[in-house]
């Protein structure tokens, strides 16, 4: 009988979800296929646990409530750990930490350390929901006006539009989802790393529901194997040739 449940428990696919609207970590191909860092990690983490994968999109709002539903299993979506999540769900160790970012249009900002009265009147930009609308909405929200979108992509848009000035996003995602594109020229990084980690953790890493500690241990086991195998490194420099985001 143990033996009978174990091997189901195997052939049911892990779902895992992601947002898809988060280059280069995870984003829709022509074929409107899920592609990027995250999908690579998680394809290889399946590999190495010898586990069926079937990757599921959400909204970001929705990838915790879809999670505690059990409408998925796991959420690999560059998702910070932070105490404020871990009352809703568990980790896995780290898998990436990348540091936080502002970003503006070149020469326009010259400060090296951001603050709401050092930047005066200008327009905030960030993504809805996420640690960097939390850190802004306690530090910055009684002194700038912050704008919110429910994308990453749709903050750049409006930051190459001037509707915005600013954008806080995390440093990789924003060189190559934004800086590295057409949209970017003549857009820059400014200021220092935004270190806070109240709001951004101790890094990212997968989220599971409370209690699957044997999931979680399945989990970490399948990372720690990758980062030694070299399959973590090759996935990585694939994406980051210039970064590092372990």
């Amino acid at each position: 009988m143990a033996g009978l449940l174990a091997f189901t428990v195997q052939a049911e696919p892990l779902r895992i979800a992601m947002e898809g609207q988060f280059p280069p970590f995870e984003e829709l191909d022509q074929n409107g296929q899920l592609k990027g860092f995250n999908v690579d990690i998680a394809h290889a983490l399946c590999e190495q646990m010898n586990t069926d994968c079937q990757l599921q999109r959400f909204a970001w709002d929705d990838l915790i409530p879809a999670l505690q539903e059990r409408r998925t299993d796991l959420i690999l979506a560059s998702m910070s750990i932070t105490e404020e999540r871990l009352k809703q769900v568990d980790f896995t160790a780290k898998y990436a930490q990348t540091p936080a970012f502002f970003f503006a249009r070149a020469g326009a900002i010259n400060e090296v350390i951001i603050t709401p009265r050092r930047i005066g009147n200008r327009r905030l930009g960030v993504q809805r929901g996420t640690t960097y609308d939390r850190y802004l909405s306690e530090r910055f929200a009684k002194h700038v006006a912050i704008e919110r979108f429910d994308s990453a992509a749709a903050t750049y848009q409006a930051l190459h539009a001037g509707r915005v000035d600013l954008v806080l996003d995390d440093a990789v995602s924003g060189y190559f989802g934004f800086i590295d594109t057409a949209n970017g020229a003549g857009f820059e990084r400014v200021g220092n790393a935004v270190v806070a980690p109240k709001f951004f953790g101790k890094g990212q890493g997968i989220a599971l529901r409370k209690g699957e500690e044997a999931l979680k241990v399945r989990l970490n086991r399948a990372l720690v194997a990758i980062l030694d195998n070299g399959v973590y490194a090759r996935i990585e420099k694939q994406y980051f040739k210039q970064f590092s985001v372990y």
